[in-house]
């Protein structure tokens, strides 16, 4: 539900810049994936919102944005960095690189983003982004258990970032598991408001969900710049 939640608010913000060429997706899977997006809504509605709002009420502001830092810069940069090889963008990976290292010594092991404060532009890559810049086509649409939103490619995708996450690499279980429950709430504290009132206005909030999620992930395959929608008449072949 947090990628969920995050697709809207992308699609938010984006609002009517560079979008996905229009078509119909692949969801053959859509009678399955409305009962996963009921349950997850549920579980983020019952279990994930409620935590999450109480850590954003009890936890003090500068505290929130250090811990959001840290899992930004030393759990999500590595994919990052990784990614921008994988895709040849080799300046892109070396400024990414600066960015990490500035951030892991001058930034006070990340709690600070000073790459940032100094100008230096953040990126965001992973595997599916990977395999889609190699002309991996998208496949279907799937909504999967409290992870959200996906497809068949960046389902796969999720499992080589996996192993460019720095917790992969943690033996200790009270030290790992922690870190990704923590990691779950800090996301979901950082979502609370915009996305859920843009939900909420929606005739049929899956649907809402599935064009912000594949706009989204076809904006990031192209660095915010796709080809005209003209060119891509057969996307929703792949």
């Amino acid at each position: 539900m947090i990628r969920l939640l995050i697709a809207v608010l992308t699609t938010i913000t984006l609002g009517a810049c560079a979008h996905a060429p229009a078509y119909d997706p692949q969801d053959p899977l859509e009678v399955v994936n409305r009962k996963v997006y009921k349950f997850n809504d549920v579980a983020d509605r019952y279990v994930l919102r409620p935590v999450a709002k109480t850590y954003a009420d009890i936890t003090p502001q500068p505290v929130k944005t250090g811990v959001s830092n840290f899992f930004d810069n030393h759990l999500t940069y590595p994919i990052t960095i990784v990614n921008g090889v994988l895709q040849l963008k080799f300046k892109q990976a070396a400024s990414d690189t600066g960015r990490f290292l500035l951030n892991s010594t001058v930034g006070i092991l990340g709690l600070v983003d000073v790459a940032s404060q100094q100008g230096m532009e953040r990126h965001d890559e992973d595997f599916g982004q990977t395999l889609g810049y190699w002309g991996v086509g998208e496949g279907w649409f799937l909504m999967l258990p409290l992870l959200g939103p996906s497809t068949n490619r960046d389902l796969i995708g999720r499992g080589g970032d996996y192993f460019s996450d720095p917790t992969y690499y943690v033996d200790e279980p009270q030290v790992e598991y922690p870190l990704i429950a923590l990691r779950a709430v800090d996301s979901r504290a950082g979502l609370l408001g915009t996305p859920e009132n843009f939900l909420n206005q929606q005739l049929d909030p899956y649907v809402a969900i599935r064009t912000a999620y594949l706009e989204k992930r076809w904006n990031l395959i192209h660095d915010g710049n796709p080809p005209p929608d003209d060119d891509f008449e057969d996307f929703g072949d792949e």
